[in-house]
Order: C-alpha cells, then structure tokens, then sequence
C-alpha cells in the first residue's frame, strides 16, 4: 500500500485505502475494557457530585431510620425473628443494597450525557471493541459501587452494627451488592438508549427505586408486612440481595422466598439468592447488550 508523498497526493492514498480492510486497534480486548474503565472513572471524579448524591441518600436512611425507628423496627423484628439481634446489624445489609440501586441509577445518567454531548457516537467510531466498551464502563461503575457499599458498613458499624462473618463477610457482602446492581446498571442503561434523555432516565430509574426498596424484605420481616406485599416481595430481586447479604451479617440462613438445605447453614441463604441474582443480571445484560449494539449500528451509520 502507497502512502501519501511529500507532494501532498492525499486523494490517491484515500483511493487506494477505500477499499481496504480498517486497521482495528492496538489494544488487546482487555486493553480496551482498561482504557473504558479508566475513562469513566475519570469521569466520576470529575462531576463527583452524582456519585455524592447517590452515597447520601442511602446514609440518611441508615441514619434516620435507625435513630428515629430504631425501637419500634427493633422490637418488630425481635419479635419475628425471636433473636436478639439490634435493628441497626438488621438494617444495615438492606442499606447496602439501596447504595447499589441508588449507584446503579447513575450509570444511565452517565450514557446519556455521553449521547447528549457526542461522545458516544465519538466512541463507536474508535476501532475500540464494543463489547468492551460497555464492559469498561460496567466495570468502572461496579468498583465505585463496591468502595460506596464498604463505606456503608463502616458507618454501619460506627453505628452498632455486627457482622458476625467478619472480613470474609464484608468481602461478601460488597460481592453481592455489584452482583445485585448489574441488572438495574443494565435496566439504567437500556433506559437511557430507548430514552436518550436525561430526565425520562432519571424519572423512569427512580420510580422503580422506591417501590421495590419498600415492597421487599429490606425494612421489616416479610411476615410483618401485609399478603399482597408478601406475595409482590417474593418477585422482588431486592428480597433475594437483602435476604442473600443478611445471611452473611448474621451468619446464618434468614431467607424468606426459597428454601434450600443443600449446604451448611449460612450458605443456604447465600446460595439461592446470589443464583438468583446471576440470572436476573445476565437476561437483562443481554438486552442492554443488544440495545446497545442496535443504536451502535444506527449511529455510526
């Protein structure tokens, strides 16, 4: 292949080119995803406002609702339960898991603004992988998520709560929290490639936060709470996180949609909901995949 000569024949080098294969990138595929991840946490810290907003929402509720219901939630639970185990070591995996959500929310928001600003059109014209490219910005999203869920339980255990697994079940729990956030990262996501708006993303994301927090097993026992909420917990991934990272804080089985005796105590009420979880995220993950691909081929044309 000819280049251009110093005489400037840039228009026979384009010729010659046109039909020629587009040299992809260096980068290896994981180079790619590094180069994404690197990218978007730039990014965060940069506008670190939306990554503040999503950490504080979910540290009032710890405070407030320990502080403020602390006794009556407390004795609910003890009441259900028959252990003595303190409202603030009950509540706390539940917080971890709206930290998720909460986190979760703003990975649409980020996409957005990229298809707002150009960006993202920029990206695909780059001979990046594409794959990797949504893979970097869910990896750099879930390590933000985990270091939000490991501020949770510090404050939480500020505040009195136990985690009776010690570092192993911290190092769970903040497991099970980005295993939980990666199908709402994947709902924000195809929410904002559908939308393509900010605030319908926003709007749409959030209108879901509340309903399944409060819907499930997070707050209070599921056998407090009324039939019809019983029944609308037990499809609610929301039960299967608080469940799966409850067990870990008190190590033992306190899941309340399946029941399984296949392993040895605490594991029983890990096992289901992680697999749970798994599912969720990978049939969801699919769709934001192929949304992704399908806007792709529609931009870059």
């Amino acid at each position: 292949m000819s280049t251009p000569d110093a005489d400037g024949s840039a228009e026979e080098y384009a010729d010659v080119t046109a039909g020629e294969e587009v040299t992809r990138s260096g980068n290896s595929f994981a180079g790619d995803v590094w180069v994404n991840f690197k990218r978007w946490n730039v990014k965060a810290i940069r506008n670190p406002f939306v990554l503040v907003v999503s950490l504080v929402q979910p540290i009032i509720f710890l405070v407030l609702f320990t502080q403020v219901f602390g006794n009556v939630a407390g004795g609910a639970v003890e009441g259900a339960t028959g252990a003595g185990i303190s409202y603030e070591t009950y509540l706390v995996p539940a917080i971890a898991v709206q930290v998720a959500l909460a986190a979760a929310v703003t990975s649409g928001i980020g996409l957005v603004n990229d298809i707002e600003n150009g960006m993202f059109e920029k990206v695909l014209v780059t001979p990046m992988n594409r794959t990797a490219i949504f893979l970097g910005k869910t990896a750099a999203e879930v390590f933000r998520i985990a270091v939000q869920i490991g501020i949770i339980l510090g404050l939480g255990t500020l505040l009195g709560a136990e985690i009776a697994t010690g570092l192993v079940g911290v190092v769970g729990i903040m497991g099970i929290g980005v295993l939980f956030s990666l199908w709402f990262v994947a709902f924000s996501n195809s929410l904002a490639i559908l939308t393509r708006d900010q605030e319908s993303t926003i709007i749409g994301a959030n209108l879901l936060q509340f309903p399944l927090l409060f819907l499930s097993s997070a707050f209070l026992p599921l056998e407090t709470l009324p039939n019809w909420i019983q029944t609308f917990a037990r499809l609610n991934p929301v039960t299967y996180g608080v469940d799966a990272t409850r067990s870990l804080m008190l190590d033992e089985d306190v899941m309340t949609v399946i029941e399984v005796s296949w392993f040895d105590g605490t594991l029983n009420g890990v096992v289901p909901g992680v697999a749970v979880l798994a599912g969720i995220g990978l049939l969801l993950g699919a769709v934001a995949v192929y949304l992704l691909s399908r806007a792709s081929s529609s931009d870059v044309e």
